[in-house]
């Protein structure tokens, strides 16, 4: 079990919090809550509803309900974001040494990806507090499934090495667990997935339109060092996420450059 110091010589279990993006009473999160009670003391504050591809969504505008459902569990009326606000301002005794978002049951691979998701949206938010966070997501098997045991024992082994090793300054670990047989562990950068969604149109009973948007089926594009084509070849993808979203390359750009000739106080008149 890892155990980290504390004032006096004596040692402290580690403080683990649970979040993700499809509700509390999920498996997938309520497995890692047993399952990295080996690790340290886990902590579940997560969305009371499904919230997926909601990103760094806050809720700003209503008020929001707060309930807990036993010991170390509460559900929140609001996004993966609000939780870890909650979490960290209201609930949790202490700061916690690690925050794992997931486990999500599908992947989040790719540049549209992980900007859409809810799961990787609440590392995001752990990394933004200076606190390590992962967010775990599930590739099923050929017939729709996940084996979720297997999965939450390779977290456990993350968790473990992150808690006693730490991750990179300002830089959110996503792991894409693909179905067994795993193939091996490679260290990835995003790749692209492209959707084009269906948009559906139905008609209510008053005879008004209302849509859905459809998932479509988005293809893959990357070679094999990306985490769209390692988790789909059999491989865990490892790909650091970096909270720094500046395009430094494009810095000494000349069109940028250009942009910023034209609106030069010199060139910009007030309007009369």
């Amino acid at each position: 079990m890892t155990d980290s110091p504390k004032a006096g010589g004596r040692t402290r279990r580690p403080t683990i919090l649970l979040t993700n993006d499809d509700g509390f009473y999920r498996e997938t999160i309520q497995i890692l809550f047993r399952k990295l009670a080996t690790v340290g003391r886990t902590y579940i504050v997560a969305p009371d509803r499904e919230k997926s591809a909601c990103s760094l969504a806050v809720t700003l505008r209503q008020p929001l309900r707060a309930q807990l459902i036993k010991p170390r569990v509460w559900a929140v009326e609001g996004t993966p974001v609000d939780c870890i606000y909650f979490a960290l301002q209201k609930f949790l005794p202490r700061r916690p040494d690690l925050i794992i978002s997931g486990m999500n049951p599908g992947p989040n691979l790719g540049q549209q990806d992980i900007n859409y998701s809810g799961t990787v949206a609440g590392a995001i938010q752990g990394t933004f507090h200076g606190i390590p966070s992962i967010a775990v997501s599930l590739l099923p098997d050929a017939e729709g499934r996940f084996d979720l045991k297997y999965a939450a024992e390779i977290v456990r082994m993350v968790a473990s090495d992150v808690l006693a090793h730490g991750l990179p300054p300002e830089t959110a670990l996503n792991v894409n667990i693909p179905p067994a047989p795993i193939r091996g562990v490679k260290i990835t950068r995003l790749g692209w997935k492209f959707y084009d969604p269906e948009i559906i149109e139905k008609t209510d009973p008053r005879n008004s339109s209302y849509y859905w948007i459809g998932t479509g089926t988005p293809r893959r594009v990357g070679d094999s060092g990306t985490d769209v084509m390692a988790a789909h070849a059999g491989y865990i993808s490892l790909t650091p996420l970096h909270t720094d979203m500046t395009a430094h390359h494009a810095l000494r750009s000349g069109k940028l450059r250009r942009i910023a000739r034209t609106i030069a106080p010199a060139k910009v008149r007030r309007p009369a």
